[in-house]
């Protein structure tokens, strides 16, 4: 691996005179690049637009003692280099947009050079993983020693210096918003489990279960914590995602881990596979449960050992990936059907998190939307709103019992889109809100499985406040009147299916008339009844 040193130019220490006399003194750059058992293979050197010519000098002299190293010029103005703040924000800047690769280079982060005030910061900063490395520790040589100099590496144990983790709670916060998406959330046990997230993010590369319904956002959450990771040095590979539903039978195996040429009928060349794909990556297995038990068990090698077999191979190969799961089914009720096996379960299941849904979430309601509206604005070109009294119907018809929302934030995102695209001049009227309504309604009754249940059927006629009043016994048997009168075209002909068998036993009957008496026992007209439709 190649040794990289970051380092801030000593206006002083550095400035020992001009001529060959310069070399009569102890300069920390210089000295730092003339140990034999220390090679500085690249020296990123920061300083402000002052001191250009001292960084040229520098560079020649860096040049006659050590030919190996390549010098960086890097300009970071302070203007106040005595000022926290400011040279944290600096160096911070220079930390987020220098590209590490610590998977091929060694990092040095020299702290002998600058004010007091930016070795501190460097310090924080390496502590922090922004710098990712070492500290390295310069000093003149003792008396009567012809050394160039000394020099000490500090591995810093990151456990015994909890009490200044509060310096970083603003970079934790703007971490904790990103996994949100910009989005102010107001659910508490979201926020909790983001804000959990975040630290995980960056302190672990462990597999990260994400659990949850269709539409809960698994996806997004899985690439937001992958930009993190790379924003913060964590990874410099790239983040490659899979719906394992997709994978069936040998395209599964190949998919994953790869085939040699000749493998099987078709593999005309060898494929690297999603796995190798994500060396120093992420890998994003989205409907994890959806894996046959032969690819479980690679699986699980892979993520243990980093090695696996591609599909036709007799060698093995390695990738150094994190893994990031994501599932709506129950997988220990796969595992003790036998469809999911449990040691892969229990090496998954380190960090689970449960996605709640949109309606789980129904107080993040009103973000969510201006966000879709802000996203849907920024891809058309053109700025959309509501106006007041449309907002006002959508958000009470988004929280009433009548919205589903069985797709989650994907029915809301498409909601918004649908809305966005038919607002003339940019307006999101009631007409285009009452259209939406109805073609929400006639979506989520056409669906399968979206039956509702007892009270909200009940919520629907009469409201919240009436329907607690009642037994869930009356729930029960108004809901199936309700659903009866719903299915039929006049209160004549629900009574005949009401009324089958009794009917049958009187010489004339009025079916209408006892439909209707059922109903206003409950203050409910037939009429209300198709009205919901």
């Amino acid at each position: 691996m190649k040794t990289v040193a970051i380092s801030i130019l000593g206006t002083t220490m550095d400035r020992r005179g001009k001529g060959e006399k310069r070399w009569d003194k102890w300069r920390p750059t210089i000295s730092m690049c003339q140990h034999d058992d220390l090679l500085i293979e690249r020296l990123e050197l920061l300083f402000d637009n002052h001191s250009q010519s001292l960084a040229n000098q520098v560079t020649e002299d860096i040049a006659r003692v050590s030919p190996e190293t390549q010098v960086m010029h890097h300009r970071v103005n302070f203007n106040d280099p005595w000022d926290f703040e400011t040279v944290y924000s600096n160096l911070l800047d220079f930390a987020r947009g220098y590209d590490f690769k610590p998977d091929r280079e060694k990092y040095l982060t020299h702290i002998t050079t600058g004010t007091h005030v930016a070795q501190i910061c460097l310090y924080l900063l390496t502590e922090a993983g922004y710098l990712p490395g070492q500290l390295l520790q310069t000093a003149p040589a003792r008396r009567n020693s012809n050394q160039p100099g000394e020099y000490q590496i500090i591995d810093l144990d990151l456990s015994k210096y909890d009490q200044i983790a509060s310096r970083f709670q603003k970079e934790h916060q703007e971490g904790t918003i990103y996994l949100k998406g910009g989005i102010e959330t107001n659910n508490a046990a979201f926020n909790k489990m983001i804000a959990q997230l975040e630290q995980v993010s960056i302190r672990s590369s462990a597999p990260i279960l994400l659990t949850g319904p269709t539409g809960a956002g698994k996806s997004q959450l899985a690439q937001r914590v992958y930009a993190l990771r790379k924003q913060r040095g964590k990874l410099d590979g790239r983040l490659v995602a899979v719906n394992c539903a997709t994978l069936r039978g040998e395209n599964a195996m190949s998919a994953l881990f790869g085939h040699k040429k000749g493998a099987f009928t078709g593999a005309a060349a060898n494929r690297p596979g999603l796995l190798m794909e994500a060396n120093n990556g992420l890998l994003f297995l989205d409907e994890v449960g959806e894996l046959g038990l032969d690819e479980q068990a690679m699986l699980l090698r892979a993520i243990e050992d980093k090695r696996f077999m591609p599909f036709g191979s007799d060698r093995e190969v390695r990738s150094d990936f994190q893994l990031i799961a994501g599932t709506n089914r129950d997988l220990s009720q796969q595992s003790r059907a036998g469809l999911f096996r449990e040691d892969l379960l229990a090496r998954i299941d380190l960090w689970t998190y449960q996605l709640p849904s949109l309606k789980e979430r129904i107080e993040d309601l009103e973000p969510n939307i201006d966000f879709e509206l802000e996203t849907f604005s920024g891809k058309s070109g053109y700025l959309v709103k509501f106006n007041k009294a449309a907002r006002e119907q959508y958000l009470a018809f988004c929280r009433s019992p009548d919205a589903l929302w069985t797709a989650n934030f994907r029915d809301l995102n498409a909601s918004i889109t649908r809305m966005g695209t038919l607002a003339d001049g940019g307006r999101i009227t009631v007409a285009v809100v009452e259209e939406e309504i109805c073609r929400l309604r006639q979506k989520w009754q056409s669906a399968p499985g979206t039956e509702l249940n007892p009270s909200a059927l009940i919520e629907r006629l009469l409201g919240h406040d009436s329907t607690k009043q009642m037994d869930y016994y009356e729930q029960l048997n108004l809901a199936n009147l309700i659903e009866v009168c719903r299915s039929c075209h006049s209160m004549a002909e629900a009574g005949r299916k009401l009324f089958n068998i009794s009917r049958e036993r009187k010489k004339s009957s009025n079916d209408s008339h006892r439909v209707k008496q059922l109903l206003e026992k409950h203050g409910v007209r037939f009429e209300d009844i198709k009205a919901t439709l």
